[in-house]
């Protein structure tokens, strides 16, 4: 067992993962699409898009059925091995195609497999600690992370940077990258694999396969009968769509803005950076305060910043501005997303559940981005479509408002 400030080796082990699978997610979001840019012909955001598209239909349809099967015994830790090892082998071989088609669909395959994987990690989560922990051993994930990430992100930034200096071919740079990257990945998957046991689990059906499915109708039932689980996953899925939202439009509105690239990558490491000591903080604020308290401080967090974004956001101080204050809020109302609703599910179905949840994750950002553009097209105003994201929160902070017992079940 932990002591109250103590994390123990299972704790740290779990931690470990956010810091392997976090460079990946970094280098999805800033250097790889510029890369894609070099090699591809005509609109990039398109073809991206596309492939992101195709990417988050697919572990939408896969993951609640794997998740079912990798809540029997010892196999959670199977698949995830198995989504890392796969993951790790395709990011390797994004350094092979000179061609945008081959390589967005090697993407396609380790984004796949990088997102699958996080949804076991998701769940094992209750094996790695206890319930009263979920919310601090969440926000340390989210928190290490954020700071261990930039450690081969910045090393992959000069080598892209400042390899064509040296003699290096741009593809050669990236292949580095892209190995680097995956190493990373897999040694931090280590400890957990060592010490993390699967403590949780649901008994072998006699009809594997149909069994399975018909289970997972009854966990969309028990979801929606359950008025606290409804409320939270729907509070959820509209707050977490304006957070996703903002990080994905922000740099796009950052270029329309006229703020440099140099700036922009800047103030996403400044965000990765303040969000490791704030995703902590957060964490043990959910402990003392309440779960349910801390995301709604979230939420109306994140209505503010939509606020400054649509009305003060100018130049690169106020765009800067706005990475310290995503920074402060981003890690925190992830992470107790994550153990709040880790406190609300059947322990030995965790994996099926969180399949579902992570449904509305990867799907999140639908609402946000047609809200911005179709109210950016219906006023002329880009302004005015940014403020349109505030509705998401108002709507989630109403719906989370209304949960009744979350407190009660954090005991």
């Amino acid at each position: 067992m932990a002591s109250k400030n103590k994390m123990t080796k299972s704790e740290r082990s779990w931690i470990m993962y956010d810091v392997g699978n976090s460079a990946f997610v970094l280098l999805a979001t800033a250097l790889i699409p510029v890369y894609f840019s070099s090699i591809a012909e005509g609109s990039v955001v398109v073809a991206w898009g596309y492939a992101e598209t195709i990417a988050s239909l697919v572990i939408a349809l896969l993951m609640p059925f794997l998740g079912s099967l990798a809540d029997l015994y010892g196999m959670k830790k199977k698949f995830l091995i198995g989504c890392v090892g796969s993951g790790a082998v395709f990011l390797v071989a994004l350094g092979i195609p000179t061609q945008a088609l081959p390589f967005l669909i090697i993407y396609v395959f380790a984004s796949i497999l990088l997102n699958t994987s996080l949804v076991f990690y998701d769940a094992l989560l209750i094996d790695a600690t206890t319930p009263k922990r979920y919310d601090d051993v969440s926000a340390h994930g989210y928190a290490w992370g954020y700071i261990g990430s930039c450690v081969p992100f910045i090393i992959s930034l000069v080598i892209a940077l400042q390899g064509p200096n040296w003699g290096l071919p741009m593809a050669t740079c990236m292949q580095i990258v892209f190995a680097i990257t995956a190493a990373w990945w897999i040694v931090f998957t280590i400890p957990l694999m060592k010490n993390v046991k699967q403590t949780h689990f649901k008994a072998r059906p006699k009809r594997l396969i149909a069994d399975s499915l018909h289970g997972l109708v009854d966990t969309m039932k028990r979801i929606w009968r359950d008025k606290t689980l409804r409320l939270f996953v729907l509070a959820y899925f509209f707050y977490i769509d304006g957070v996703h939202t903002i990080i994905k439009l922000s740099t796009s509105y950052g270029t329309d803005l006229g703020i440099s690239s140099t700036q922009l990558v800047l103030a996403l490491l400044v965000t990765q950076f303040v969000a490791f000591p704030a995703s902590i903080i957060y964490g043990k604020m959910g402990s003392r305060f309440g779960t349910k308290k801390m995301l709604l401080v979230g939420i109306v967090g994140y209505t503010c910043i939509t606020f400054f974004a649509a009305f003060f956001l100018h130049s690169a101080t106020e765009f800067w501005v706005l990475a310290i204050a995503g920074g402060l809020f981003q890690g925190g109302i992830q992470a107790l997303s994550r153990s709040g609703f880790g406190k609300l599910i059947p322990k030995e179905r965790s994996n099926e559940y969180f399949g579902f949840f992570d449904i509305f994750g990867k799907y999140a950002a639908i609402l946000g981005t047609f809200l911005v553009s179709t109210i950016t097209m219906a006023t002329g105003n880009g302004s005015m479509g940014v403020l349109s994201i505030a509705i998401l929160f108002v709507v989630g902070f109403i719906l989370m408002w209304r949960i009744p017992n979350l407190e009660s079940k954090d005991d």
